[in-house]
């Protein structure tokens, strides 16, 4: 750990930086001004040297695409390697802030500089907002030294970037990081094609709930929409419909295919360990990749990130159900 000298603070947009329009809350530009205007008048605000870059456009986290993640892994690689940051704070919308903490998570493995990312349930400036609260502690973690790597933080509360979900949509407290069972073996090193430097591409993936009357129309209507990755949440350790023939015959022939098909536990606090039931097993029989305790945000990001670096989906199903960021461990 180490106190952070030259921090760039990556306004992407999201509640915190938005002003009222006749169409209702939006993000603004001029954020810099706003902060530092606020910071000047705390007598007890943290001293760092820092600039703020404006990514454009500016959005709505609601409006978060890979095409943003990729932006914002290109700016703070920038800012890392030919700026002289040694720190970068991302502030963020609240919608999808625990999705892109875990998709940067796997963008910067090997990052030198500790990522940090933090957003508001109210705009700053509003009465009650818990915006300044929010950005002055992230400032402050920095000040006081950060490990590599990516984080969350909000309402008080540094989480890991891979383990965070967001749990309320209206109270302060709205992220947590769930007690979800974790014993993945540690990749012995980061191979170069996943490295922070390695630029990656955009990817078709997929989430897919497993429910009562699930079926295999559903999977052969996403495999023909083109997708390269699933993430399938499962029931309880990883469980589903398996004495469905067909489904498991669709799931099968995914990975025929090149889809790489992984499985989670749906349960806020599960895990997937597919030998506890004969249901678990059958599944993981069509070739289906244990996600362990993941939450859907890192298996989501995880994905992302390998299928992006073009790698084949026999190395994708390898790196998946390795430990890369402690996401699995």
């Amino acid at each position: 750990m180490r106190a952070v000298k030259n921090l760039l603070v990556l306004y992407t947009g999201g509640t915190i930086g938005m002003l009222e329009t006749p169409q209702g809350l939006a993000p603004a530009g001029g954020f810099e001004a706003r902060m530092r205007d606020h910071l000047g008048q705390c007598p007890d605000a943290p001293s760092l040297q820092w600039s703020l870059r404006e990514l454009n456009p500016l959005i709505d986290s609601a409006n978060m695409q890979q095409a943003n993640w990729l932006a914002m892994r290109d700016a703070i690689v920038d800012a890392v390697e030919h700026s002289g940051h040694d720190g970068i704070l991302v502030l963020h919308g609240t919608d999808t802030l625990a999705y892109s903490a875990a998709a940067l998570s796997f963008l910067l493995l090997g990052l030198p500089a500790p990522v940090l990312l933090t957003g508001s349930m109210l705009p700053a400036g509003t009465p009650d907002s818990d915006a300044w609260d929010n950005l002055i502690g992230a400032l402050r973690q920095f000040e006081r030294g950060l490990d590599d790597g990516v984080q969350l933080y909000f309402h008080g509360r540094l989480l890991h970037g891979c383990r965070a979900s967001k749990l309320r949509s209206e109270a302060f407290d709205a992220f947590t990081a769930p007690a979800r069972h974790r014993d993945g073996e540690r990749a012995a090193a980061i191979p170069v094609t996943l490295d922070y430097r390695h630029v990656r591409q955009p990817v078709k993936l997929a989430v897919l709930p497993v429910f009562p009357g699930l079926c295999a129309d559903h999977v052969h209507a996403l495999l023909a929409s083109g997708i390269q990755g699933l993430v399938l949440e499962c029931y309880g350790s990883g469980t589903g419909p398996s004495d469905d023939q067909a489904l498991l015959h669709a799931l099968h022939s995914a990975q025929q295919r090149g889809v790489v098909v992984v499985a989670i536990s749906q349960c806020p606090e599960g895990s997937v360990v597919f030998d506890t039931y004969a249901a678990g097993s059958r599944l993981r029989d069509t070739g289906l990749v244990s996600g362990g305790g993941m939450t859907r945000e890192a298996a989501l990001g995880k994905l992302f990130a390998l299928l992006g670096a073009q790698l084949t989906p026999q190395e994708v199903r390898q790196w998946f159900a390795l430990d890369l960021c402690a996401e699995r461990a």
